[in-house]
């Protein structure tokens, strides 16, 4: 199957207006994540509305496509950049979160394996919740938990903790069940692409902000993969601090 990776880059941002190009061990983020992801894929493009954003690509020697500045999610994004390209020339879109740039080759090989199985309309990735879990890790609203059946397709995304553990103490819930973290990272066939990006928004997605939901209610199968590596996402400029010491600790 050949893959296109494609990684959204924004420069609004409400909690770090301009981040894609904020620094990170001596480059932008942007070309942390685009160089790391590279070396992976048949073709990588960012696909962006800023032209600063579109400009520094090119000049690190990347490639970049410019895409309408009104899209509501990624997902968006990536299917008017797919069709850019020319979607028709890829079995396989990889959305690339543009604020990861510690991902793993492991967790790329991860969501490119879900497409053995010929059922796969859509992969992501989630990362088990270890037993020494802090409790408020665990209930963290901005931390989204899936639930997913013996196939390894997901039944269900939520802000809450999925499944309540019916009688048992709270501070006792990651020692008797494995919860599993969901993490952003997506794959799509690119007709499935094309078709998730038409549907209209529905009640799920909307009562708890995830876009996974409408694919689940529209019934698309998402196939999850299995990572036991921690990622590290860059929200805030105070996580950027955080992810040049992680950077630092990594060169030595």
């Amino acid at each position: 199957m050949r893959f296109l990776a494609l990684i959204p880059a924004r420069y609004a941002s409400t909690r770090f207006p301009g981040k894609p190009l904020a620094i990170l061990g001596g480059k932008t983020i942007i070309q942390q994540v685009y160089e790391r992801v590279k070396p992976l894929f048949e073709e990588t493009y960012v696909a962006t509305d800023d032209e600063r954003i579109y400009n520094t690509v090119v000049a690190f020697g990347g490639k970049a496509i410019m895409t309408n500045s009104n899209h509501k999610t990624g997902t968006d994004r990536c299917q008017e950049a797919a069709t850019k390209i020319g979607a028709d020339k890829f079995d396989v879109v990889v959305n690339i979160q543009g604020d990861e740039p510690f991902i793993h080759p492991s967790q790329i090989n991860a969501i490119k394996e879900c497409f053995a199985n010929p059922k796969t309309q859509i992969a992501t990735l989630v990362k088990p919740f270890t037993p020494d879990t802090p409790i408020e890790t665990l209930e963290n609203p901005n931390t989204p938990k899936v639930i997913f059946n013996q196939q390894k397709q997901a039944i269900y995304f939520s802000r809450s903790v999925i499944p309540y553990p019916r009688g048992i103490e709270r501070d006792k819930w990651t020692t008797h069940h494995t919860f599993y973290k969901h993490i952003g990272l997506y794959a799509y066939l690119t007709e499935t692409l094309k078709e998730i990006t038409q549907l209209q928004q529905s009640p799920l997605e909307i009562t708890e902000s995830l876009e996974q939901l409408r694919w689940i209610e529209n019934g698309y199968h998402i196939q999850i993969g299995i990572t036991h590596i921690e990622t590290i996402g860059i929200d805030t400029p105070e996580d950027l601090e955080k992810a040049n010491q992680y950077y630092n600790s990594i060169q030595s």
